[in-house]
């Protein structure tokens, strides 16, 4: 069972190995302070993303890849959008999405695919499986990263459905440690969008 899952990881360059284990261990700490609506989620996020870009690239998904890299500038956006307060109340709290955020999900879901498809088809590393899921994920990752610098509680479905497909994605490539991760990801994000509607339902807000 060891050999199974982590045998390939003798033939990895060990300096992988290693970035790899801190992508995953900020990974998990940034999750956990989404969970918590704790603005410790941007920075920690901005260390993993930038190594799993890096990564990515590497072990050829360029979807996941350039994920980070957006990441990476929207934990940078959404860092100033949490911050930003009038009366010393925040401006952007919890809040649920709006029919005009809906539509732009819409866009930013299908633009995202183009985008991605088009680069794999320049690459032509359209070569299995991995690859159509990939920018399936890409698509998804994209519209929840954007709802969370919006601070909105629909995120969370988008990081639930996004984590649950990346299991099988990175336990079939044989990047173990990645693949046990967004299966605490899983967890948290369900259990975040759990306490996120908590906080909006003591705001009587409708869900």
């Amino acid at each position: 069972m060891f050999d199974y899952f982590f045998a390939q990881y003798s033939t990895y360059p060990l300096h992988e190995v290693y970035l790899e284990l801190i992508a995953v261990f900020f990974g998990l700490c940034s999750v956990w302070y989404a969970k918590k609506d704790n603005i410790l989620v941007f920075p920690t996020g901005l260390i993993s993303t930038s190594i799993y870009a890096y990564l990515l690239w590497q072990w050829s998904l360029l979807g996941d890849s350039m994920i980070n890299v957006y990441y990476f500038i929207m934990s940078i956006y959404g860092w100033y959008h949490w911050t930003r307060k009038k009366d010393n109340v925040e401006e952007f709290p919890i809040s649920i999405m709006t029919l005009k955020e809906k539509k732009m999900a819409v866009i930013i879901f299908i633009a995202t695919l183009v985008f991605v498809i088009l680069v794999y088809l320049y690459f032509n590393k359209f070569t299995s499986w991995y690859s159509y899921l990939d920018t399936l994920l890409t698509g998804i990752f994209f519209v929840g990263m954007w709802l969370m610098a919006k601070r909105k509680i629909e995120n969370w479905i988008f990081w639930i459905v996004g984590d649950i497909l990346s299991i099988p994605l990175y336990l079939a490539k044989g990047y173990t440690f990645t693949s046990f991760q967004y299966i605490v990801f899983t967890i948290i994000a369900i259990y975040g969008y759990l306490e996120w509607r908590k906080i909006l339902n003591k705001k009587n807000l409708p869900l």
